[in-house]
Parts: C-alpha cells; sequence; structure tokens
C-alpha cells in the first residue's frame, strides 16, 4: 500500500535501533484516514482486516523496517539523558504526492529497548484523543502530525486501572525532536550529532546547507517555524500540557498530544494536564517554554558552529532571542484575522489585550465568544449582539468594549477580511467533554460517538444543527477539569 523509504535508519545507532512489535491478542481496526493515505501515495486500500494487522503490528507492511528511535530530555525541566521511543516504531518514510518525505510511526506496539520497564502499550482513550486532536489542528491549517489508523488491541493496559489498549500510526514530517539532539551531543560524538544536523539540514531545511554557517542557520530556521507554531496554537486556545524538549518537533509540528485540551473558560493560567502540578505550561507560559526548550537546541549545535568562545554563545543567544519577535509578529497577525480588524491594524493588541480580560473577568468561553464575534461582526444585528453579550458575566463591560471594536473593524458581509475573520474562528474545537465522551462510548464498545465527533472537528467551520450541539461549551456539570497522559 505504501512504498517505505529508509533514510533515518542509516543514521548510526543510537539514534535509531532496529526493533520488531509485540503482536496484539485481537486487532481490530476502529478508524483508517483513507485521503490521507492516498496523500501518503496509496493507490489501493486493503481489507479492513489487513489494515488491522498491519497496523497493530502483527503483519509486517512490505518494505516496514521497523525502529525505535533514541532520544533524551528536559522533563518539566529536569534533564533525562535517554528516554527514546518506548512504545512506538517507525516503519519507514514515505515521499507523499507532494514529494516530502514523511515518517509512519506505530504507537503502544509493545516494547523496545527504551522501555525502561514499560509494558510499550497505549491505552485506548489517549488513541482516540490524539486521533481527534490533531485531525483537528489539521483542519485548522496548524502544522502538526496525523492520525492515519486507530486499531485496538484486545488486550487490557494497565494505568490507573485496567483499560482496553489500542495502537495508534502516526504520520509526521519527522519524529525528529529538540530530545534528539539533546540525545546525540550526550553521547559525546561530535560525528554522530553532525551526521543528525546534517540529516535535519537536508530533510527539513535545504536552504541551510548554503548558509556561511548552515547549523547557525539550521538553528534561526527551527526557531521560526515554533514561534509561528505556538502563536497558532494560542490562536485557538491549544495547551499542549508537556512541554518537554523531547516533545518539541524540529521540523515544527505539534507532536505527542497526550494530556493536551484545549482552553474553554478563558485563564491565562489554565492548566489541564494532571502531571503538571506546578504551572509550567499553562497557557500564557507556552512562548517562553518553547524559547526555553530552543535555548537548549542551540546548546547542542554549538560544537557544530563557526564562531568560538564567547562570540559564539552570542551569537546564538541573539537567533534565541528573536523568537519573541517571531512570535509577537505572528501573533499580530492571527489577531487581527480573529477580531476583523486590517491586516496592519496598530489596535489588533490593544483590542486583543482588552477583550482577553473581559473574557477572564467575564468567564467567557473563548471559541464561544469569537464565533458569536464573527456572527455578529458579519451581520451586526440586535440578535447577534444579543449572543454575544450573553456569553458574559459583565455586559456592561462588554459593550464598552465592542464600541470601542466596532469603530476598527472592518469585516462586512462582502469584506475580503471576512473570510479571514471566519477561517481564524472555529465554530467547533474538540472540546473535553465531548472528547471524553467520545472515549467513555468506547470503552463501552461504542465507537459510533467518536466517528460523529471526528467528521465535525474535521469540519471546524460547519454550521449544522449537530456541529452546533457538539460546539456548545461544557454545563457545570460536564466540565473535564484533569486529562492524563497514557504512557
Amino acid at each position: 500500500m505504501l512504498s517505505f523509504e529508509h533514510l533515518y535508519s542509516t543514521l548510526p545507532e543510537p539514534l535509531w535501533v532496529a526493533t520488531q512489535a509485540t503482536p496484539v491478542a485481537q486487532p481490530e481496526l476502529i478508524a483508517f484516514n483513507a485521503p490521507l493515505a492516498h496523500e501518503l501515495g496509496a493507490k489501493e486500500i486493503p481489507d479492513s482486516e489487513t489494515l488491522a494487522l498491519w497496523f497493530s503490528g502483527n503483519q509486517p507492511m512490505p518494505e516496514a523496517k521497523p525502529g525505535a528511535l533514541g532520544y533524551a530530555g528536559h522533563q518539566f525541566g529536569n534533564f533525562v539523558p535517554q528516554l527514546g521511543d518506548g512504545r512506538a516504531l517507525l516503519l519507514g518514510e514515505v515521499i507523499d504526492q507532494n514529494g516530502v518525505r514523511r515518517d509512519v510511526q506505530l504507537k503502544g506496539s509493545g516494547r523496545t529497548p527504551f522501555s525502561r520497564g514499560g509494558d510499550g502499550r497505549s491505552p485506548l482513550g489517549p488513541v482516540l484523543r490524539e486521533y481527534l486532536v490533531s485531525e483537528f489542528m489539521a483542519a485548522m491549517g496548524i502544522p502538526t502530525t496525523r492520525a492515519l489508523a486507530a486499531v485496538t488491541s484486545g488486550e487490557r493496559v494497565v494505568r490507573q486501572m485496567a483499560e482496553p489498549g489500542a495502537v495508534f500510526t502516526r504520520v509526521a514530517s519527522s519524529h525528529i525532536r529538540v530530545g534528539t539532539f539533546q540525545f546525540a551531543a550526550a553521547q559525546r560524538d561530535e560525528v554522530l550529532l553532525k551526521a543528525l544536523a546534517d540529516h535535519v539540514i537536508e530533510r527539513h531545511y535545504p536552504e541551510a546547507a548554503n548558509a556561511e554557517d548552515p547549523y547557525l542557520a539550521l538553528l534561526e530556521a527551527v526557531v521560526a517555524r515554533q514561534a509561528v507554531l505556538i502563536a497558532r496554537w494560542m490562536s485557538v486556545g491549544f495547551i499542549h500540557g508537556v512541554m518537554n524538549t523531547d516533545n518539541c518537533s524540529i521540523a515544527g509540528e505539534t507532536i505527542d498530544y497526550g494530556p493536551c485540551a484545549f482552553m474553554e473558560q478563558f485563564d491565562p493560567q489554565k492548566v489541564f494536564s494532571s502531571i503538571d502540578q506546578g504551572k509550567r505550561y499553562a497557557f500564557e507560559n507556552q512562548p517562553a517554554i518553547a524559547q526555553w526548550n530552543l535555548a537548549r537546541f542551540a546548546e547542542t549545535l554549538l560544537p557544530l558552529m563557526r564562531e568560538e568562545g564567547d562570540a559564539l554563545v552570542q551569537q546564538a543567544t541573539d537567533v534565541i532571542r528573536r523568537f519573541d519577535t517571531l512570535f509577537s509578529a505572528e501573533q499580530l497577525r492571527l489577531h487581527a484575522d480573529k477580531l476583523g480588524l486590517a491586516a496592519e491594524s496598530p489596535q489588533a493588541a490593544p483590542l486583543m489585550e482588552a477583550l482577553e480580560s473581559q473574557m477572564h473577568q467575564g468567564r467567557m468561553d473563548m471559541t464561544a465568544t469569537f464565533d458569536a464575534l464573527t456572527h455578529y461582526a458579519l451581520s451586526p444585528s440586535d440578535e447577534h449582539r444579543e449572543a454575544l453579550l450573553a456569553l458574559t458575566t459583565q455586559p456592561s463591560e462588554l459593550t464598552a468594549w465592542l464600541e470601542t471594536w466596532q469603530a476598527e473593524q472592518v469585516v462586512s458581509q462582502d469584506s475580503p477580511r471576512s473570510a479571514a475573520m471566519r477561517s481564524a474562528n472555529p465554530v467547533i474545537i474538540p472540546r473535553n467533554h465531548r472528547v471524553q465522551e467520545a472515549i467513555d462510548a468506547a470503552y463501552d464498545g461504542d465507537f459510533a460517538p467518536f466517528h460523529t465527533l471526528l467528521a465535525v472537528v474535521t469540519k471546524p467551520f460547519d454550521e449544522s444543527v449537530e456541529a452546533r450541539r457538539l460546539a456548545a461549551p461544557a454545563t457545570e456539570n460536564e466540565q473535564v477539569l484533569r486529562t492524563f497522559c497514557g504512557t
């Protein structure tokens, strides 16, 4: 079905270690992303039984060469020199229809040399969460890994309790992380480090090869992609939940969804992850954490760069500091789109700051607020105004903000900015309680709610009755305030 290549496996061990999947008891296909498979070059799709065997790891895919990837990482600020794929296997790479090399990886396929005593399995819940959220992000145009398949294992996985198991198939531009470079640097083998860096330049940033200092240019390119990525996350209220350096993609994609969630009632210090007790990865902390992660990346590249001594450190530091400017520029562009302002409006930042304050103080739902604001901008009726004001506990304060905003906004039904505003403000996100409903039903053997939710979140601007039902904020009794990693 897929034609695999194996460029990454040519890198020296321990960056890649050949490993076989551990068969599961009774694989059954939950979902298969046929459009993505065709994008990856698949011409014919086999039957569900064959797909279940392939994407559980029970039957090797033709031309696959499975292996686990080595990486290190700062986990909540503490460096661990060896982590690696403890429950994942890279099957190989494919060249998609756009000529882009992309990884195909099984997740939950059994123990590897990096499992550190773990079982190498995944519970069903995190598989369904990653499938839903990653495909929503793709539909929103936010750089992300993709979901190709999900398969139940017919086995139980013990975490907080015994849960049904599953295997997830993930597609990425690559699975190379900041932690991969930290792992190579920890080997104190400059040849290994250079081989990894050269591979990344060739694969992701070929323009850097012609720079005066290719490794400085690599750092600049990775910083730029991460700055844009984090700004786009925050524009839809995404909270990654576990922004360790081993979850920071060199390709600039969202990776390792784990305990992720989306902001509902706006709070800059919002945290959902059950393991983030200190709020290190709270919503508003994400830009600073990304910059911190990139500083760790810069440290690994220093031995390869041309400058020496203090000049070298200053040069790398200057690049890391540019993150703020790059992030702010992308965020300002997104703010203008979300508010329906002219692209270069000087009022985008102050108006957004004031609205975020209103959302926080008025206990407003972020997605519902911007959706209602979009409707009001496109059709400024009393009905739409009242729908917006109904979202806040402080309607007089929001009314005052609306008067200031209306003096600046340029969107109308026929405005060229209307499409930008709508595309920046989804009707629906994968709300925590809806994702949990789908997971709970699946644990009882009913996957219909998962498929219904998947169909809706992959069309995030759908105005259908079903979309509106699933887009509604959680009631007090429906709220899900904690998410879990699943490892």
